[in-house]
């Protein structure tokens, strides 16, 4: 009968995690409060720029914004719903709270897309006469706002993909005030009014790369898909080269929040070794060269000659995890 010694990261580790987490949730909700309300300062003057001046192209950037200032808000709300400790039926905590709200950027990111580029078509066909002077003025203030904004969110972005979504939404809207003042100046100096549309329709099509990256990395997080930085086959075999190691299975590694990598796996290890010693062993090669340290290990002793016979109840389809 298979012994079994089920044990995940230490205590120590997992308070320390816990406080980084914890410094890092609460820098991000500073940056995100800080961007939103510069956004939400900025939409209305572009708004009543693009009314003024004619500008679809300022229209849609104005537009852009304030999707700018709604995805911060979601993004407020995903970052003080994860800081919430576990509690009752959730006992993985609430963060992925910010993997939804990015989903929901992405979403948003590509209907705002899809807008811009119906109305680009349709002033294609019926072209408007654009204030270039005023679209460029009022662009450039949108531009130095966004670049602000990106600043700010940088730091962020890297670990977490909820702030990385508000960060591409700041970007794409970077790239729309950079293609706005380009077009207003093209309108003022000369009269290509095409231009308007014309920057409408790429500042679109940027926007959707932008949206199809970031609902992807979302639903890849949400179907626990491994890190993409990561290689299960490698872990594996990482495992399987640790001495006293024969067989490995039920091996799983997937992300609960932005950048929190956990793994489960089974181990059939030979009778001669200690589990906690073999478990040590383990633990280290898994957070010294896959720098993870949220693990649930199995060990399964072979007795009598005979391996526990679970793998293939654990395995999908009795393939490899």
């Amino acid at each position: 009968m298979a012994h079994s010694h089920p044990h995940t990261a230490g205590g120590a580790n997992n308070h320390a995690h816990g406080h980084s987490h914890g410094d890092a949730r609460s820098m991000n909700r500073r940056r995100l409060l800080i961007v939103l309300f510069l956004a939400l300062g900025y939409a209305g003057i572009e708004l009543i720029g693009g009314l003024l001046t004619g500008s679809l192209a300022l229209l849609a950037d104005s537009l852009h914004m304030v999707s700018d200032v709604a995805a911060l808000a979601l993004s407020l709300l995903a970052v003080w719903m994860a800081a919430r400790p576990a509690s009752g039926r959730r006992t993985f905590g609430n963060s992925r709270a910010e993997i939804l709200a990015a989903l929901a950027n992405g979403i948003a990111l590509a209907v705002v897309a899809i807008f811009i580029s119906i109305h680009a078509v349709e002033r294609f066909l019926d072209p408007t006469e654009v204030k270039g002077e005023g679209v460029m003025i009022v662009a450039t203030g949108g531009l130095i706002i966004n670049l602000i904004g990106l600043y700010i969110l940088e730091g962020g972005k890297s670990d977490s993909l909820n702030i990385r979504g508000a960060w591409l939404h700041v970007m794409s809207d970077t790239l729309a005030s950079f293609g706005v003042i380009l077009s207003g100046a093209g309108i003022w100096y000369f009269g290509w009014i095409w231009l308007d549309p014309a920057v409408s329709m790429v500042v679109s099509v940027l926007v959707l790369l932008s949206a199809w990256h970031l609902v992807s990395e979302a639903l890849d997080v949400l179907m626990e898909t491994a890190p993409s930085h990561l290689d299960p086959q490698e872990i594996r075999d990482a495992l399987l080269a640790v001495a006293g190691v024969s067989s490995v299975h039920c091996l799983h590694v997937w992300t609960i929040g932005s950048s929190e990598v956990s793994l489960s796996s089974h181990l059939v290890t030979e009778p001669a070794h200690e589990p906690e010693r073999l478990l040590q062993e383990v633990r280290s090669e898994l957070a010294e060269r896959f720098s993870i340290e949220h693990t649930t290990i199995q060990i399964e002793p072979v007795v009598g000659g005979e391996e526990a016979a679970c793998a293939d109840a654990c395995e999908p389809n009795g393939l490899p995890a």
